[in-house]
């Protein structure tokens, strides 16, 4: 791989990964940065068969493509596409949506929503280092304006039942650091508290607003708290950092995505994460992290839209 070669921007890369020798090299220098390892035994010793651009292995002698166990396999749709499609959601301030993305790419709408969702599920951090120092913790609610629903719908957030069909995310994030984000069940006690003892270190600075169900963090953190009906900011007692990312956050899911349903919000939640804990990467570092990350994650299309479920439900 030259490396003098490499892009730095999305027609750069759009033009690098034109040619299929050249995508299935380079997903297999990131993959297998050693050589090839077949996905089956492990086995190192191979052939290539270049004119079909798969591996033979010689220990079990089975072919394997570099798509197999990542969430490229199986799919139609050529690495010249897939590796544009990565690069164009994992350098998104604000998202990208699947209208945008089969344009470009001259896939349908529905193949391009398939192939976003895969690319989050490999964005994924999966780490399990927790954040510390000052931690900001709050909550905020997804969902549609009241001005934009029916009267009977209205009605309900006026007196002040309109939490009841709204999501709830929960978040932490570390000053000058990383954010955490959960779908989270109710403001109550223990789901709170146990988001904050999962994702927060102990010892650390934890700033929140007045809800109740935050009392009682004091046994393990240095609990800070700001009541938002007196101040906004007391010194350094604020839970500014965060509220401003669920600004970022909702103006991605309005602008961009429009609607999101909440059987599929956790998996937006993880790539606006991902995209606010990598920006201080360039774009191509970006771009290789979510590729590296793409084996041993895929999601099926039953998957994503609950066919595996409804056909569970009707054979009942």
């Amino acid at each position: 791989m030259n490396e003098s070669r490499l892009p730095k921007t999305l027609q750069e890369a759009i033009i690098y990964f034109a040619d299929p020798d050249t995508c299935t090299e380079f997903l297999a220098a990131v993959r297998w940065p050693e050589g090839p390892v077949c996905p089956r035994c492990g086995g190192k010793e191979h052939g290539y068969i270049s004119t079909r651009r798969i591996w033979r292995c010689k220990s079990c002698r089975r072919e394997f493509t570099v798509k197999l166990g990542t969430i490229f396999e199986d799919s139609p749709i050529s690495l010249q596409k897939w590796l544009p499609a990565v690069w164009l959601i994992v350098n998104s301030k604000n998202g990208i949506s699947s209208y945008e993305v089969a344009r470009s790419l001259g896939v349908s709408q529905k193949t391009a929503w398939h192939m976003l969702h895969r690319i989050r599920l490999a964005m994924q951090s999966g780490s399990f280092e927790k954040l510390s120092g000052h931690v900001e913790v709050d909550e905020t609610f997804i969902g549609g304006k009241a001005r934009n629903m029916h009267i009977s719908a209205r009605r309900d957030k006026i007196t002040g039942r309109g939490g009841v069909d709204k999501t709830m995310v929960v978040g932490a994030l570390e000053r000058d650091g990383k954010v955490r984000l959960s779908v989270g069940a109710d403001r109550g006690t223990e789901a709170l508290q146990g988001f904050v003892r999962a994702n927060v270190a102990e010892g650390s600075t934890v700033a929140t607003d007045a809800l109740g169900s935050y009392i009682g963090l004091d046994g393990d953190y240095t609990h800070e708290v700001v009541d938002h009906a007196v101040e906004y900011v007391n010194g350094t007692v604020h839970t500014n950092g965060i509220e401003n990312f669920w600004s970022l956050l909702k103006r991605g899911l309005k602008g961009t995505y429009v609607s999101v349903e909440p059987y599929h919000l956790f998996r937006y939640l993880d790539e606006r994460a991902f995209t606010f804990n990598e920006r201080e990467r360039s774009d191509f570092s970006r771009f290789v992290l979510v590729l590296a990350q793409t084996v041993g994650r895929r999601v099926t299309w039953a998957e994503l839209t609950g066919a595996t479920l409804q056909d569970a439900a009707a054979a009942i």
